[in-house]
């Protein structure tokens, strides 16, 4: 038996829309495994975040935490309420520095937070609003915004 017309553009508005979800579900779940979180040290602690999960974490290099043993780094980054250990391997940024704002890209695990890479940031007018919100509160803002 033959479709009659109007029921063939039925199915074919139907089988266009089945497409369109497919679509949209393998563009979420290409964002969804792209997409990188951002936490401040107090924030990571809190939450249990899987080793394998990629998360920035951003704060300010502890004074005195620096240490070097040839291209291996390991320094800590403080929002003032919790502190967090980082290991880094490579070349770190010029403007990088104790007490300075930074952002870290890795994933946390045993504790240490395995940085991929790290960003400086050279004063707080440049740092997320995040970590920037987080300094406001534990009383450490540098920036004269606001």
């Amino acid at each position: 038996m033959a479709l009659k017309a109007k029921h063939r553009r039925l199915v074919m508005v139907l089988a266009g829309l089945a497409l369109l979800g497919v679509a949209a579900a393998f563009v979420g779940s290409a964002l969804r495994d792209n997409l990188v979180f951002f936490f401040t040290p107090s924030e990571a602690l809190e939450k249990n975040i899987p080793p394998e999960r990629r998360f920035r974490l951003g704060g300010l290099v502890e004074e005195g935490s620096l240490e070097r043993k040839g291209a291996s780094i390991t320094f800590r980054i403080t929002d003032s309420a919790k502190t967090l250990p980082v290991a880094y391997t490579g070349v770190l940024p010029d403007l990088f520095r104790e007490g300075q704002g930074v952002v870290a890209e890795g994933r946390l695990k045993d504790g240490i937070f395995q940085a991929q890479t790290v960003l400086a940031k050279h004063d707080e007018t440049y740092m997320p609003k995040e970590v920037a919100e987080g300094l406001k509160k534990a009383g450490h803002w540098k920036g004269g915004q606001e």
